[in-house]
């Protein structure tokens, strides 16, 4: 089982800080200001990476695709899918820009491929690592041209069965890809929580051995809370600057200040859930001395009284003999006066 996979000089899986990715895709309206402005609000929110969709409309849609339901508010009147790509794609002379401006705002850059030239575009500005969009696990000539590249490869599972998982870790691993993180995701824009199914992450780590994170596309940052507690060690998201804008996935995106909520919620999961090691620490330290309860005097014991067992009640706080030891002192002497309500110490018996 390979429980860590490195990308871009940090760990990421079982143990290590969750990697946040967000997910800018087609949200910069093709616009480069919007764009860059995209990447120094995520690199402020503290993300670890951010992530684009290099596509052409000609290579990514027939101009004869119905329109999906899912269009409606998000695209403009009688727009189909090939119109509504062709209208958002990015321009691939960006790549270069927006590389320099996410190293400069020291956040990892990436974009999904969707097509052959792409992954050759990508590879040739040595992109950390490659992400493989749900629609796209069963494009094996995509994911073979990944595999070759042999980098580190993320895949989100949306719309998959674990046979379709499989067969594309099987083209990607005979291709070269070493490796891997899948995502659990599902493939509804946006997702409602009775589908999101997250026990699905541990199914995913029990078959196939990987790290395995999360896409989120439900509207709160619950999930994936949930999801990082469940061990999810990447964590995807949308972003957008306003969510009321006309788009394919602006409705379901976090706006600026819940972006840096969110990555805040998922850094203190993190914290929440610790090293497994179960101790008294050291901020308990105060409330375990004067919380815990020890035995006191019920009255006034003389000294040279033997001591009985109505003698002695337990309460707070545990600074004397704890009352599990309560054998060891009844039938003792006690060596100097006890007021009453005081706690016993072994140096008074």
């Amino acid at each position: 089982m390979k429980n860590k996979v490195k990308i871009g000089g940090r760990l990421v899986g079982q143990g290590e800080p969750v990697l946040i990715i967000a997910e800018i895709g087609s949200n910069h309206n093709r616009d480069l200001k919007t764009a860059l402005r995209m990447i120094d609000l995520a690199a402020e929110a503290g993300v670890d990476a951010v992530k684009f969709q290099t596509y052409s409309a000609d290579t990514l849609y027939s101009k004869f695709t119905p329109r999906l339901s899912e269009m409606e508010g998000r695209s403009r009147a009688g727009e189909g899918p090939y119109e509504l790509i062709k209208r958002l794609e990015m321009p691939r002379e960006w790549h270069k820009v927006l590389r320099r401006r996410c190293r400069e705002r020291a956040v990892l850059f990436a974009s999904s491929p969707f097509d052959l030239a792409a992954v050759k575009e990508l590879d040739r500005l040595n992109v950390p690592f490659f992400k493989i969009a749900s629609y796209e696990t069963d494009d094996f000539r995509l994911l073979k041209a990944i595999g070759q590249t042999g980098k580190p490869v993320i895949i989100s599972t949306g719309n998959s069965d674990l046979k379709l998982i499989r067969e594309a870790l099987t083209v990607l691993r005979r291709s070269g890809s070493r490796d891997i993180i899948l995502l659990h995701c599902v493939s509804q824009y946006p997702a409602v929580y009775r589908d999101i199914n997250l026990r699905a992450i541990n199914t995913l780590k029990e078959t196939f051995k990987l790290p395995i994170g999360f896409s989120d596309h439900t509207l709160t940052p619950i999930s994936s809370i949930a999801a990082v507690a469940l061990g999810a060690c990447v964590i995807e998201k949308h972003i957008t600057l306003d969510k009321k804008q006309t788009g394919p996935d602006h409705p379901f995106s976090l706006e600026p200040d819940e972006l840096r909520s969110f990555v805040a919620d998922l850094r203190n999961t993190e914290l929440l859930l610790g090293d497994g090691k179960k101790v008294v620490l050291d901020s308990e330290r105060e409330n375990f001395r004067l919380a815990r309860r020890s035995l006191h005097a019920v009255h006034d014991i003389k000294s040279g009284t033997m001591i009985t067992s109505e003698m002695l009640t337990v309460k707070r706080p545990g600074l004397g003999i704890k009352s599990r030891d309560e054998r060891k002192v009844i039938g003792r002497v006690a060596r100097r006066d006890i007021k009453a309500d005081q706690w016993i110490t072994k140096d008074m018996i």
